[in-house]
């Protein structure tokens, strides 16, 4: 793939910053590649993080700032509940922007002259999140209806950064099956860099935490699964 870059290695951007364009025939269209973060358009590939771009001969990514998460439609999320209006609950999602989840979202039938927010969620309360709209003009908008979705009131969350999201659910899910199998917990991975799991017995979720570290310590190490699959099998047998 022969490309026509903008930006210079190690330059900083921001999602939607044209990096480069595919000089080759035929058109793209719409493609993402979240590993790289960065997305296609008709040959054209943007930045879809801040961070640092990374050139090389006929390649070009983004290394993503790691301290915060940028919201995608779609994303699922943990997030920490921190205000509570009328009609809406404010969200936490560990990103420069504050999300909302309307009670409508949330609660059958919701009525903000009989429904008391604070009684289904209140702050300090965690929950597992999808973002269904969001763009640069407004904030996060979250529901937790779906499988799956609500409140969090059991099992452990770990935190990570969120750029090891990808690393941690492997290609085609492979790292993800492992954990999963290995510990025989109930895992939920979000994209801003949290992990919710339900595990057999709190030594389980010790070796599972453990895991996790090793892989978000050294995400490029050759032969990972490998060496996480060994350690699994050290501590909780084959």
């Amino acid at each position: 793939m022969k490309l026509k870059v903008y930006v210079a290695d190690r330059q900083i951007v921001r999602p939607g910053d044209t990096l480069a364009e595919i000089e080759e025939d035929g058109n793209q269209g719409f493609k993402r590649l979240p590993e790289k973060h960065v997305y296609l358009v008709n040959n054209k590939i943007y930045s879809d993080v801040y961070g640092v771009a990374s050139v090389s001969e006929n390649d070009i990514a983004v290394i993503p700032f790691n301290t915060v998460y940028y919201p995608r439609r779609d994303d699922v999320v943990i997030g920490v509940i921190e205000g509570i209006g009328i009609t809406a609950w404010e969200v936490n999602i560990r990103s420069p922007y504050r999300a909302y989840l309307n009670a409508s979202d949330a609660i059958e039938n919701f009525n903000p002259l009989y429904h008391d927010l604070k009684s289904y969620l209140d702050v300090g309360d965690m929950v597992l999140a999808k973002i269904v709209a969001f763009d640069r003009t407004r904030d996060p908008l979250l529901t937790i209806r779906g499988k799956g979705l609500g409140k969090i009131i059991e099992g452990i969350i770990i935190e990570v950064k969120p750029s090891r999201i990808p690393r941690i659910i492997g290609k085609k899910g492979s790292m993800f099956n492992l954990l999963t199998t290995k510990t025989g917990c109930d895992i939920a991975v979000a994209q801003n860099g949290f992990i919710w799991a339900k595990c057999p017995d709190e030594y389980r979720g010790e070796v599972l935490t453990q895991a996790i570290k090793i892989i978000e310590e050294k995400p490029h190490a050759r032969g990972l699964t490998e060496e996480v699959k060994q350690f699994l099998e050290q501590k909780l047998g084959g």
